[in-house]
């Protein structure tokens, strides 16, 4: 009889480390050439992911974990700085919070946006990168494991190109810094799906919103822009969030010059490997493949990812990690 208790005891043990082993965590990596400042927000319902905003220096990597059901959206804000007072304001992205943590505030248009509904439908994770409010910086979404994986299954999703190099000259803010939605730009319900476009029979791609997916397939660039944007993989997996997966211009602050950088607790400076640079990046064409403004190798899996034929990479399972403190118990058990 204590054989079998003790036997429940262990599964039971093991049901948790499954249990928690399953628990999802963000990992934030900056490629960037300046500093980016991560925003979370989380949807109404959902549990607040901590924290909800820090600096992230270039080169550097932090891992955020997620609340169970998460559900919520992530970006980055750039040209951060403090006034006299001690308010931060960034030049795009800002969540008008006054702080590193955005504390249950959005981002300001335009800014590149990755979603996330966590263990939703049939337990599963859907996300997409959304340019519908605009685009600040490149954004690359990774689901870890995730192999062969094709069209809006599991699959890595985001924008790798350099929009504002290509953005229409009505589009362009904070001195080329940004690219707006024709929707901010002009407000019309057929740019805003609103109104009598409120429904995708009557909303349609336009010259504006066809910028932004010829140069990222794998991005939301309207809001009924669903059939190659929504990407769902099995639950319980962990995501990579990288912010210029292909090195940009360095990132300048509202006044116009390099932001410095500063190491915080909980960071990472590991340098990333080299990445390609990017050309024509001030102003217009640029001589990257189908005219991303950005410079990727023959054989890089970005260049398929901005063409639309991506795979994801691989990331190393955690099984052995879970199971060892299964082992150790077991060694402990008596003989039934």
């Amino acid at each position: 009889m204590m054989g079998i208790q003790r036997i429940c005891i262990v599964l039971g043990m093991l049901f948790i480390l499954v249990r928690e082993g399953g628990a999802v965590t963000f990992t934030f990596v900056n490629r960037c050439t300046g500093t980016v400042w991560p925003g979370i927000l989380s949807n109404a319902g959902s549990a607040r992911m901590d924290p909800t905003g820090f600096e992230l220096p270039p080169g550097a990597a932090r891992a955020v974990p997620a609340p169970t059901g998460w559900s919520g959206r992530l970006w980055a804000r750039t040209g951060c700085t403090q006034d006299g007072t001690g308010k931060v304001v960034c030049a795009t992205g800002d969540c008008g919070s006054g702080t590193l943590e955005c504390a249950g505030r959005g981002a300001a248009p335009p800014a590149t946006l990755a979603e996330f509904t966590l263990d939703g439908g049939g337990r599963n994770d859907f996300y997409d990168v959304s340019l519908v409010d605009g685009y600040n910086l490149p954004l690359l979404v990774e689901p870890s494991g995730a192999l062969g994986a094709t069209a809006t299954t599991c699959a890595a999703a985001g924008c790798a190109a350099d929009l504002n190099a290509r953005c229409p000259a009505e589009l362009r803010a904070v001195g080329g810094a940004a690219c707006r939605s024709a929707c901010d730009a002009f407000g019309k319900p057929e740019f805003c799906c609103s109104g009598a476009y409120a429904n995708p029979n009557t909303c349609r791609p336009t010259a504006y919103s066809q910028v932004f997916k010829s140069a990222c397939p794998r991005s939301y660039s309207y809001a009924y822009d669903d059939p190659t944007s929504t990407f769902t993989c099995a639950g319980g997996r962990d995501y990579t969030i990288t912010f210029c997966p292909v090195a940009t211009p360095s990132l300048k602050s509202a006044g116009g010059t390099t932001t410095p950088t500063t190491t915080v607790p909980g960071v990472t400076t590991d340098a990333p490997p080299d990445m390609a640079r990017p050309i024509g990046s001030q102003g217009g064409g640029g001589g990257g493949g189908a005219g991303q403004g950005v410079m990727l190798g023959d054989n890089s899996w970005l260049a398929s990812l901005a063409m639309g034929d991506a795979s994801s990479s691989r990331r190393a399972s955690r099984l052995a990690l879970l199971a060892a403190p299964l082992a150790l118990l077991t060694l402990h058990l008596p003989r039934l």
